[in-house]
């Protein structure tokens, strides 16, 4: 039987639905929160500093990750600087590149040298790790988010790879490893086995776990039920 409280890897909740996010910080279990554009975009979110500021207050001391919205890396560092200003609990999401492939690592350098509290994003090679590891360095709290999710999405098992990922920064206590966009709930004890500090779960997920240890003959049975009710709501006939 495998349970949630014995587990060494945090759970973040990943979403920019604000209602949602409010509900969560009531649940023990979440010990931080990320968001991304996409995520807001979908939520509805226009005003990026009316929404962060309504999530700080009830999300207290906990992580949070807000990301910058710019292409240019002197926005940028403008865009994090003020994010940082948002609270203590914040850290500013740098992606690994921007899109025309230019490397953050100047930019991560230089934000860590200010003080800023960095989640550094969309890393999916070892390669990327190291650069991450050796811009954030040893002196300031900082998360790398490696997508195992969309690595796994590739036919290629992630799970190697945030093991050897967290082998790279065994020497830099100061630095946390996520394991972001997971696909399923199993993903938890993907993550909690190959050492991974931390993993973020969307609301779909989150919304599994009453499925953990579910009893699969009762499954199966709910599963039959499912689909003779809805053969029945949509009038199939033969």
């Amino acid at each position: 039987m495998r349970a949630l409280d014995g587990l060494r890897v945090k759970i973040f909740a990943d979403g920019a639905d604000c209602a949602t996010i409010l509900e969560l910080c009531a649940n023990p279990l979440i010990k931080g929160f990320t968001t991304n554009p996409t995520m807001m975009r979908s939520a509805g979110v226009s005003d990026y500093q009316f929404f962060a500021q309504a999530v700080l207050a009830a999300v207290g001391d906990r992580p949070i990750s807000f990301e910058v919205l710019s292409d240019e890396q002197d926005e940028m560092r403008r865009q994090a600087r003020k994010i940082t200003s948002w609270g203590d609990s914040v850290y500013v999401k740098i992606p690994i590149t921007n899109t025309r492939r230019e490397p953050t690592a100047p930019l991560v350098e230089r934000l860590v040298g200010e003080g800023v509290k960095l989640n550094v994003t969309a890393l999916m090679t070892l390669e990327q790790i190291a650069q991450a590891r050796d811009a954030l360095g040893k002196s300031v709290p900082g998360f790398i988010s490696l997508f195992a999710g969309r690595i796994a999405d590739t036919g290629v098992d992630p799970v190697p790879m945030v093991k050897q990922a967290v082998s790279l920064l065994a020497d830099h206590p100061n630095l946390q490893l996520i394991w972001a966009s997971p696909r399923e709930l199993l993903n938890i004890f993907h993550a909690d086995s190959a050492g991974s500090h931390v993993i973020t779960l969307t609301a779909d997920l989150l919304g599994k776990l009453p499925l953990l240890n579910k009893d699969l003959n009762e499954y199966s049975l709910d599963t039959v039920k499912m689909f003779f009710e809805d053969a029945s709501r949509a009038n199939l006939v033969l």
